[in-house]
């Protein structure tokens, strides 16, 4: 496994790469594949470029789940802690980024950005890492396990995503339901997909988040798709509604 080292943030007016300007794997012609492998883990595949974000080792919120020890070509760490930073046995020799900065790879630009991760500017669980990236021609940006509110240099670098995965269960160290909608409202995705709630697979003595449908309640007037498998496919021409559309991924126990 090789590991990227830092570089520093960009400038807050810097430019944004568009698909013109990268390679295939950003393509109009192509398609997203996204796969939920549990909690606030995901696979993103297109023409080939395998991007896996957030590992995790199955314990407390996470135990019921298997190991997601998924072949990928990048992998991007929002965090170290245990629900989110599980590299050791990742198979093949992908790079993975851990830290906050711009950097290009497979012709396209990676971009991570800090927010606190939990609701006292980091001072209890330190630093989490949102990653923003296009790919399969969708601007995709993952809020890894984001508690701390979104401010208004972050809000410039996340841009207008076109999807936007967002920790919805709460605890001490994720947005819960209320603070979710907050996030949304300020980024204004097409797609939302929420991550990091209560399923099935949880240790429920060790988790304390909630179900999503707590989430879901709050979504007044929003278009909900609740799934049967815990993966689906997107092209840039899925995106064309004006309204935010949910789309929640099944787990089954």
């Amino acid at each position: 496994m090789r590991y990227a080292g830092a570089s520093l943030l960009a400038a807050i007016g810097a430019a944004w790469a568009s698909p013109q300007q990268t390679s295939q794997a950003q393509s109009s012609d192509s398609s997203l594949n996204v796969q939920w492998l549990g909690h606030s883990c995901f696979l993103f595949t297109s023409n080939g470029f395998r991007v896996l974000v957030n590992p995790f080792r199955p314990l407390g919120c996470t135990a019921g789940y298997p190991a997601p020890k998924v072949a990928a070509d990048l992998v991007l760490i929002s965090s170290f802690l245990l629900d989110e930073g599980a590299v050791e046995q990742l198979p093949g020799n992908p790079r993975i980024l851990t830290q906050a900065g711009d950097y290009q790879i497979n012709n396209t630009k990676f971009q991570g950005i800090t927010l606190p991760h939990d609701r006292e500017g980091g001072r209890r669980f330190g630093t989490n890492i949102a990653w923003r990236w296009t790919q399969g021609g969708i601007d995709i940006l993952h809020l890894g396990g984001a508690a701390g509110a979104i401010g208004m240099e972050q809000r410039i670098l996340m841009g207008s995503p076109d999807l936007v995965l967002i920790p919805v269960g709460g605890g001490p160290k994720a947005y819960n339901p209320q603070e979710a909608i907050q996030a949304i409202g300020v980024l204004k995705p097409r797609i939302v997909i929420p991550t990091q709630y209560l399923t099935a697979a949880a240790d429920k003595e060790a988790c304390n988040l909630v179900p999503v449908d707590d989430f879901l309640a709050l979504t007044e007037g929003a278009e909900i798709r609740k799934l049967d498998s815990n993966s689906i496919s997107f092209t840039p021409s899925d995106l064309s509604q004006q309204e935010t559309s949910i789309r929640v991924f099944s787990y089954n126990s």
